[in-house]
């Protein structure tokens, strides 16, 4: 078919001259990269436990303050974008799986991504509105809670940036197998994509009992 490239010519870059170890070098490299983004974010959620040890009533509070609807609406979403993220995986390791199949399943984890890029910027106007951005302003009286409002701020848009870049690989890719341009079965790219967006997903999976679920117990 005219404008598919072949696998020779869609795989292999330099130095590597075998698909499989080259397969082998991306996934090695990006486990390199997520362990070290574990880290990033384990410090933060360190830093967030130390806090809420000294004071747990504030946190509390401040945590029953966020909007719950939105953080499980955009937990739902993520779930089911990391769904179809596995499934167009999956569907590329497999010689026998359309292309089309694998390349709208990224298109649906793109739009996915999006839809809760969109839901956390209405869930932010809210949190400004009720003004619960750490500043003279704040709303809370405690001090500990401008502590928790501050972490929240960093932690949730630090994962929006992290969500930001994968919207962007993910469309990259569905675009890219979808008009016929890159091979899309056993393709490095793909997986080692899915890998980064399932550690966004896991990172969120984290930080929704931190953020919303305290002081909400009956």
């Amino acid at each position: 078919m005219s404008g598919v490239v072949s696998p020779s010519q869609d795989w292999l870059k330099e130095p590597w001259s075998d698909a499989n170890r080259e397969r082998q070098a991306a996934k090695f490299g990006i486990w390199i990269f997520l362990a070290s983004e574990m880290l990033f974010f384990g410090a933060l959620i360190l830093t967030y436990t130390a806090y809420r040890i000294q004071d747990p009533l504030a946190f509390a509070i401040a945590a029953a303050s966020t909007n719950i609807w939105f953080g499980t609406v955009n937990t739902a979403v993520l779930l089911t974008s990391s769904l179809t993220m596995a499934v167009a995986s999956q569907a590329a390791a497999l010689e026998i799986a359309p292309r089309r199949l694998i390349g709208w399943c990224l298109v649906a984890t793109a739009a996915l991504g999006l839809a809760f890029l969109v839901i956390k910027g209405f869930e932010y106007k809210e949190d400004l509105e009720k003004h619960f951005f750490p500043g003279p302003s704040f709303s809370l009286a405690a001090l500990a809670s401008q502590i928790f409002f501050a972490l929240y701020w960093i932690l949730t848009s630090v994962h929006a940036v992290h969500l930001t870049i994968g919207v962007g690989l993910v469309s990259r890719l569905s675009s890219r197998i979808l008009s016929g341009r890159m091979q899309a079965h056993k393709h490095p790219q793909i997986e080692v994509t899915a890998l980064y967006w399932h550690l966004v997903d896991v990172v969120w999976i984290i930080l929704y009992p931190l953020l919303y679920l305290p002081g909400r117990a009956s």
